[in-house]
C-alpha cells in the first residue's frame, strides 16, 4: 500500500486535546498515568493468562486477545498525544498519519468483533453447556479470532484507501490528538462524499451487526437463566460471569457510536471528549473490570504472587 497521492501537504500538525497552556502539564501527567496503567494492566492480564493453566479456556483466550488489542491500539496514538502536551508544534508526516489511521481502525474494528465473539462464548457456556466443549473447540476459537483480525484489517484498508484518494491542499492542522477519519475529512479540498458513504456503511455495519449479535446473545442468556430451575446463588453466579463483559461492551460501543454515528453538525470538541473515553479510558478499565470482578483471575494472581515470593 503506497502512502503517496496528489496532495501538496506532506505533513500534518496535530492540535491535541486543548490549546490552553495552563492545562497542558496537568493533562500530560493525567494521560501519562492513564497510559502506564493501561500498559501494565493489560500486560499483567496477558501474562497471568499465559502462566496459569486454569485460565487456558476459550473465555480467557478471548480476554487475552482483548488485552492485546487494547494495549496495541492505545499505543498507536498515545505517545503522539503526550507529545502534543509538551511541544509547541506536534508534527506528523503524511505517511505517519495514514499509518496511524490504518492501525487505529484495524485494532478498533478488531475489538468490536472480539467483543462479539466473547458474547457468543457466554451464550454457549450458559445456554448450551453440554455442547460447550465442542462448540468452543480450539479450532473454532482460532477461527473466530482470525476472522476478527481479518475483518478488522479489511475495514482499516477500506478507510485508509479511500482517505488516500483525497487531495489535501493548504490546510494541514488536524483539530484532534490523532489522525482520525472525520478531522482528516474536514481538511480535504476534494469531494469527501464517497468517504462519508464508506464511513456510514463500514462503521454502521460493524456497530449494528456486532450490537445485534451481542444483544441477541444476552437476551437468550437472560431468558435461559430465568426459565431454568436454579437456586438464587446459581443465577447470581451466571449473571456475574456476564456482568464484566456487559460493562465493557456498554462503555466501548456507547462512546464509539457517539463519535462515529453522530450528526456531522456536532462540534468537533465534543467528538474529541468522547474519543478520549473510548481510546483512553476503556483500554485502561478493561483489565480492571475483568480482574476485580473475576474470582478466577484473583485466584491466579494470588498463586503467581506466592510463586514470586518463593
Amino acid at each position: 500500500m503506497t502512502m503517496e497521492n496528489a496532495s501538496s501537504v506532506t505533513e500534518f500538525i496535530l492540535m491535541g486535546l486543548t490549546d490552553q497552556p495552563n492545562l497542558q502539564l496537568p493533562l500530560f501527567s493525567l494521560f501519562l498515568l492513564n497510559y502506564l496503567v493501561t500498559v501494565v494492566g493489560n500486560l499483567c492480564l496477558m501474562i497471568l493468562i499465559c502462566l496459569n493453566s486454569h485460565l487456558h479456556t476459550p473465555m480467557y483466550f478471548y480476554l487475552f486477545n482483548l488485552s492485546f488489542i487494547d494495549l496495541c491500539y492505545s499505543s498507536v496514538f498515545t505517545p503522539k498525544m503526550l507529545i502534543s502536551f509538551i511541544s509547541d508544534r506536534n508534527v506528523i508526516s503524511f505517511t505517519g498519519c495514514m499509518s496511524q489511521l490504518f492501525f487505529f481502525c484495524f485494532f478498533v474494528n478488531s475489538e468490536c468483533y472480539v467483543l462479539t465473539a466473547m458474547a457468543y462464548d457466554r451464550y454457549v457456556a450458559i445456554c448450551k453447556p453440554l455442547l460447550y466443549t465442542m462448540a468452543m473447540s480450539s479450532q473454532v476459537c482460532s477461527l473466530l479470532m482470525s476472522g476478527s483480525y481479518v475483518m478488522g484489517f479489511v475495514g482499516a484498508m477500506v478507510h485508509t484507501g479511500f482517505m488516500m484518494r483525497l487531495i489535501f491542499c493548504d490546510s494541514n492542522i488536524i483539530n484532534h490528538y490523532l489522525c482520525d477519519i472525520f478531522p482528516l475529512l474536514k481538511l480535504s479540498c476534494s469531494s469527501t462524499y464517497a468517504n462519508e458513504i464508506v464511513v456510514s456503511a463500514v462503521v454502521g455495519t460493524v456497530v449494528i451487526v456486532s450490537s445485534l449479535i451481542i444483544f441477541i446473545s444476552y437476551a437468550l442468556i437472560l431468558f435461559s437463566i430465568l426459565h431454568i430451575p436454579s437456586s438464587k446463588e446459581g443465577r447470581s453466579k451466571a449473571f456475574s460471569t456476564c456482568s464484566s463483559h456487559i460493562i465493557t461492551v456498554s462503555l466501548f460501543f456507547g462512546s464509539s457510536a457517539f463519535v462515529y454515528l453522530k450528526p456531522p453538525s456536532m462540534l468537533m470538541n465534543k467528538g474529541k471528549v468522547s474519543s478520549v473515553f473510548y481510546t483512553n479510558v476503556v483500554p485502561m478499565m478493561n483489565p480492571l473490570i475483568y480482574s476485580l470482578r473475576n474470582k478466577d483471575v484473583k485466584l491466579a494472581l494470588r498463586k503467581v504472587l506466592r510463586m514470586v515470593k518463593f
